[in-house]
């Protein structure tokens, strides 16, 4: 579980990488710090088609059973998302006649 970051408060990495990176003085006030932009590494087509088959072997696909049950879930919540509009709509439609008869 990773930590909560404090406000104002820096981790001893990030002032030292603070100092190495450019500062610039706006008109306005404080000091705003620009990281330098990283280097960008250039992937060769077989080494992008490799990583490509080595995070398609991570896949972890559902069990058949798994995905009966979720399925039977998603119909359940459609029904009972279903009942619930039907039911507003229905208490709407009933008011807005009520409202509209007394004129």
């Amino acid at each position: 579980m990773a930590k909560a970051k404090t406000p104002g408060r820096r981790p001893p990495s990030a002032t030292k990488a603070a100092a190495a990176s450019k500062s610039v003085a706006s008109p306005a006030g404080p000091t705003v710090t620009i990281d330098p932009p990283a280097p960008k590494k250039k992937t060769s087509v077989l080494q992008f088609f490799g990583q490509v088959r080595a995070e398609g072997r991570k896949i972890v696909w559902p069990s058949r059973k798994e995905t009966w049950i979720t399925t039977v879930m998603v119909l359940i919540m459609v029904a009972i998302a279903t009942l619930f509009f039907w039911i507003v709509d229905f208490i709407l439609a009933w008011v807005s006649g009520q409202v509209l008869s007394i004129g």
